[in-house]
């Protein structure tokens, strides 16, 4: 007797989702295998710029300027690879009872002084009501933090950042909404994809990995945005009334 359709669906996603996560695993080892031979490189040319850091001639001079030029590449690889390990690493998450006000405070401390340098008004609303969430305070820090830097980096010749909290039906929300250059069809569609980006160098891997965050708290964050009219995130997170044991979310 056959086994019935739905056992053989089952069947091919877990060996799916098998090979996708050995996939996951030999990915990430294959990356910090590089980053050994990538971190002799970068020591070499630091070594390197040393011996012509006073360049007498015109050779010399060219050959530290091919000499910081490599640098720079050895850096922007080391910051790809660090994004990638932190996008594909499995999370476990220590999720412990707080409050969203309180998280997105301790993050618009640490931006302030950087907003007040790139003419950025940071403008907050939190709601005095919500209910206490469960989050793991060191990945969202990390999340929330790379949405407000996503829309310093939207506002070049200054702006306004909007936080704003409340409380909904069934959990808290908390919008971020500036008044940068805002994004097309096709940037929006793209946006959470992995190694997409729009800014020079960047490693198209930060939203992602904040979403991925975001999702692993049992939430999901939205996105509404139009050329010229600023952008607006929009992150939901759960009210759980327990605290449950801790989480672990494999990444897919």
């Amino acid at each position: 007797m056959s086994p019935p359709p739905d056992s053989n669906a089952d069947e091919v996603n877990r060996k799916l989702v098998d090979q996708y996560t050995e996939i996951a695993r030999l990915a990430g080892g294959l990356a910090h295998e590089i980053k050994n031979p990538l971190s002799t490189i970068r020591l070499n040319m630091e070594l390197l710029a040393e011996d012509f850091a006073e360049a007498e001639n015109p050779r010399e001079r060219r050959a530290l300027a091919k000499v910081r030029v490599v640098e720079r590449e050895c850096q922007r690889l080391q910051d790809l690879l660090d994004d990638f390990l932190n996008f594909a690493k499995v999370r476990r998450l220590k999720l412990e009872p707080s409050s969203l006000n309180r998280q997105v405070k301790q993050v618009l401390g640490f931006f302030r002084p950087k907003a007040k340098e790139a003419g950025i008004e940071v403008v907050d609303y939190l709601a005095s009501d919500l209910p206490t969430v469960l989050v793991d305070r060191e990945s969202f820090h990390g999340a929330l933090l790379n949405l407000v830097l996503n829309a310093e980096q939207a506002m070049p010749d200054g702006g306004q950042l909007v936080v704003r909290t409340s409380a909904t039906g069934d959990g808290v929300a908390l919008d971020l909404i500036d008044t940068g250059c805002g994004m097309d069809e096709n940037t929006r569609e793209h946006l959470f994809d992995a190694f997409f980006s729009t800014k020079r160098g960047g490693s198209g891997l930060g939203l992602p990995t904040a979403r991925k965050i975001i999702e692993a708290h049992g939430g999901r964050i939205d996105l509404q945005s139009e050329p010229g009219r600023g952008t607006q995130f929009t992150i939901r997170l759960p009210v759980l009334t327990r605290l449950p044991a801790e989480k672990g979310s494999t990444s897919t």
